[in-house]
């Protein structure tokens, strides 16, 4: 007779209970070997046109009637020897036909669970998980889950990361949304063909081409010239028309949750307490309308975009929930650089601007596309100021300030005396920051 304690050690003891991926996924995987076909015979037409044309009908049959079946093959074995379970303490993912590997990954660790649905998944009802983990900078993911299931177990992930005990991890489920910004599909139209690049691409498209013909008479010249610039422009709109649609922000326990996607549906988190720079950004057409773009960096996430289009002040309502405590300051308080630094950086010093408050350093860029940078005192690594031979004749230096995300924002072109203080100071406001601030935790009030 066993004792109830050596028991329950006993069934803590087991092992997980590993799970597969949604049967859906070999046709996923299946394609890989015929996306190797594809991609030489597009790098190489000429050749994949003159081994076809060698084929007859029958090596043909006979060549689909194994390509096939070893792409099915292949699928199936691959979906078979995936694995996933979830510990007490980490994520675990087994994959690899011929080649094993293990994926562990400490659920103190992640960051941000992002579900993706591309078209034909949203269809086939399965979902992608997608996983930021702190130090890494390629996603892990699962690929694909039934849609409940992905999102049931993207909730007890955050839960097991917000502390919450394992058998309680399941009861706590998706935490409540409230929805703060969505973006009309006409705005987001209209911002698109108010920005300059789209208008610029599009430009180049219909001029680059027929000034090649004039001077090449190449048919090839152009076509390899003229698509990628009609890519580009409809990259920089139609494409962007088509990711950033029905954008919405929502306030959640576990973060900054985003939904967006026309096609591709989307569903994003910003991490609480790992956002190290917002970013602000006017292009000059949407001044008159009052709109603004807002950016962020993440550390460790490759989430970058906060909101596509919204009017200043519904932006600065959306900024003040993931920079708690921040103000946004307003464009009269932002300070120029002396006259001087034009000798520096003609017309375009006027762009420039610094604002520091208790909580926030500000630096504004840019004429025509207005920038403004707000990182928070508790984010900047290091401060540095730097000078070169003209600036130093001109008394202006730079003050740089590097945060979490290997990024840089610079104050240009300040008063020498003014940059030498902003160096000294900073160091102290980092310090009192990071004392302040808040714990990087899911799910905390």
């Amino acid at each position: 007779m066993t004792a109830p304690g050596v028991e329950d050690d006993v069934r803590e003891k087991q092992p997980p209970t590993e799970r597969r991926l949604h049967p859906v996924t070999p046709l996923r995987r299946a394609w890989a070997p015929i996306a190797v076909l594809i991609g030489w015979a597009v790098h190489d037409p000429d050749q994949a046109q003159r081994q076809l044309t060698r084929l007859t009908t029958t090596t043909l049959l006979i060549a689909l009637a194994v390509l096939v079946p070893a792409a099915a093959l292949y699928g199936f074995l691959t979906w078979w020897f995936t694995h996933f379970a979830v510990t007490d303490s980490e994520l675990r993912i087994r994959t690899g036909l011929l080649f094993r590997r293990t994926a562990h990954i400490r659920l103190e660790r992640i960051q941000a669970v992002d579900v993706t649905q591309p078209l034909l998944a949203r269809v086939a009802g399965v979902a992608k998980l997608k996983l930021d983990v702190i130090g890494t900078d390629k996603k892990d993911e699962l690929a694909f889950l039934g849609e409940d299931e992905a999102r049931a177990l993207r909730a007890e992930l955050l839960a097991r990361a917000a502390g919450f005990a394992p058998e309680t991890a399941h009861e706590v489920g998706e935490a409540p949304s409230r929805e703060l910004l969505r973006v009309p599909p006409r705005v987001l139209a209209v911002s698109l063909v108010l920005t300059g690049a789209t208008w610029a691409t599009l430009a180049a498209a219909l001029v680059v081409p027929p000034v090649l013909w004039l001077a090449t008479h190449s048919v090839w010249t152009v076509l390899a010239t003229g698509v990628p610039l009609l890519g580009a422009a409809g990259a920089s709109s139609v494409g962007r028309f088509v990711g950033e649609y029905d954008w919405t922000v929502g306030e959640s326990p576990d973060g900054l949750r985003i939904d967006h996607g026309l096609l591709d549906r989307t569903h994003e988190t910003v991490p609480p307490g790992r956002v190290q720079t917002v970013r602000i950004v006017e292009p000059l057409l949407w001044r008159r309308r009052g709109w603004v773009r807002v950016e962020l960096d993440v550390a460790g996430s490759s989430n970058s975009v906060l909101v596509p289009v919204a009017p200043r002040a519904v932006a600065e309502s959306v900024v003040a929930r993931v920079l708690p405590g921040v103000t946004v300051p307003p464009p009269a308080a932002l300070s120029r650089p002396p006259r001087r630094a034009g000798r520096c950086v003609p017309v375009w010093w006027r762009g420039y601007g610094l604002a520091v408050s208790d909580s926030v350093f500000a630096a504004r860029h840019g004429l025509l596309r207005r920038r403004l940078s707000l990182v928070p005192h508790a984010k900047v690594q290091s401060v540095r100021l730097t000078q070169g031979p003209w600036e130093r004749l001109w008394r202006v230096a730079d003050v740089e300030v590097d945060t979490g995300a290997n990024k840089t924002v610079t104050a240009r072109l300040r008063d020498t005396q003014e940059a030498a203080d902003l160096l000294r100071t900073q160091a102290e406001r980092s310090r009192t920051g990071r004392r302040d601030a808040r714990p990087d935790r899911w799910m905390t009030s």
